[in-house]
């Protein structure tokens, strides 16, 4: 299902604006913070051995899968199309050494990583960044390089559902519309909706609101 159009920045626009934040990034922490240790929670990342992390940004969320959820025997794979973001995810998981590898790519969705190899496909706070055709693409590849047991695990921006967090979506998709580079390029999505419903089924859905800023979580296996 596709999601509803919205004016979304290119791959090179995209690169662009994140080599000039860098590592401004992690400042997002205090509302991504809540999503992301839930999407940990319930990732089940104890079982995996292979991850491949799509839009990797500054390794933050890399870290913390290779300390602390997964198995020593982890090997990470992390994709993001800015430099500047491969540099600091490089940096940061330098003693990872042997576990861990760090890519730029160019914004499509064809990985250089065999068919059914990996048991988890990451990307947190990704898909709002995306047009509805390159969601479509995302899922599909995911699709192709995850095991028949495998997951996608992911978290992004959503539309609220209490006064405050109904009012920071609107006012944030207010602002995605009239610059989206003033945003990062994201705006609040139902990932949910998007997800091909024939193709996936859903191991875990929650809702969660931070300082007011609603985030999705979205956990599914291949059907």
């Amino acid at each position: 299902m596709l999601v509803k159009k919205a004016p979304t920045l290119s791959p090179d626009e995209v690169a662009a604006l994140y080599d000039r934040i860098g590592t401004a990034q992690d400042t997002q922490v205090f509302y991504e913070r809540p999503a992301v240790d839930l999407l940990i929670e319930h990732g089940a990342f104890a079982d995996a051995t292979t991850v491949l992390e799509v839009g990797c940004g500054t390794g933050r969320v890399a870290e913390r899968l290779l300390r602390d959820a997964g198995p020593l025997e982890t090997r990470y794979i992390g994709v993001d199309v800015s430099m500047r973001m491969v540099q600091i995810a490089r940096d940061r998981l330098s003693a990872y050494e042997g576990r861990a590898t760090v890519e730029r790519t160019d914004g499509t969705f064809s990985f250089d990583v065999p068919t059914a190899s990996q048991d988890r496909v990451v990307a947190t706070y990704v898909l709002d960044v995306l047009a509805p055709e390159a969601i479509q693409q995302f899922f599909g590849e995911a699709r192709r390089v995850l095991q028949a047991d495998g997951r996608v695990c992911l978290a992004g921006l959503t539309w609220g559902t209490r006064p405050l967090g109904r009012l920071v979506s609107a006012l944030w998709a207010a602002v995605h519309r009239l610059r989206p580079s003033w945003v990062g390029g994201c705006r609040p999505l139902h990932m949910c909706r998007a997800l091909p419903a024939d193709e996936w089924r859903v191991v875990h859905h929650e809702r969660v609101q931070a300082w007011g800023v609603p985030s999705e979580v979205l956990i599914a296996t291949p059907c």
